[in-house]
């Protein structure tokens, strides 16, 4: 069963559409879908150069009956979206790999697709146990300018996160 539901926040939203492990040689890896929209005052904001971080959280449980889930995996990746005003390309990065685009909604497409995202090695789950995997992602406000953190305070615009999503993973087919 697939759980989303979303945070609006001012003109800010993010919603989590579907997520999904994949099998790779000895790995497992992410692939997600989203749904994104920056408020103005963001938009204004990596125009003007400056760089927002989003943090993609993952976290894979074994779950128990009578007591806390037992954490099997936790990841958090960084994203960043910026804009080269001497280039005038919106850059996304993601770890080592860059990529350049000309408009921010180009951009923000990019960022909202996730595919490939190696998250944990196969020797880490047992065959045969159930698990639980669970998807958050977020902008990270601490990243941001010092200028732009006082704005953040008690202002709407500037919060973007998705809820919780979680599913059953299907491994080891």
């Amino acid at each position: 069963m697939l759980f989303s539901t979303t945070v609006l926040a001012g003109n800010s939203s993010m919603i989590i559409r579907s997520a999904s492990l994949v099998a790779t040689d000895d790995s497992y890896a992410l692939n997600a879908d989203l749904d994104m929209k920056f408020s103005e005052k963001m938009e204004q904001a990596i125009s003007k150069g400056f760089e927002l971080n989003f943090l993609i959280e993952f976290q894979l449980a074994k779950p128990r009956q009578y007591w806390f889930d037992d954490e099997v995996v936790t990841v958090t990746n960084r994203v960043t979206l910026s804009y080269h005003a001497l280039s005038r390309q919106f850059l996304v990065i993601r770890g080592d790999q860059q990529k350049a685009f000309v408009r921010l909604d180009e951009a923000t497409d990019d960022l909202s697709e996730i595919s490939d995202l190696k998250l944990f090695q196969k020797s880490e789950v047992e065959k045969g146990e159930h698990y639980k995997a669970a998807l958050l992602i977020r902008l990270d406000p601490r990243k941001l300018p010092k200028v732009v953190q006082g704005d953040t305070i008690g202002s709407d615009d500037w919060k973007m996160s998705s809820q919780r999503f979680e599913w059953v993973p299907s491994l080891f087919k």
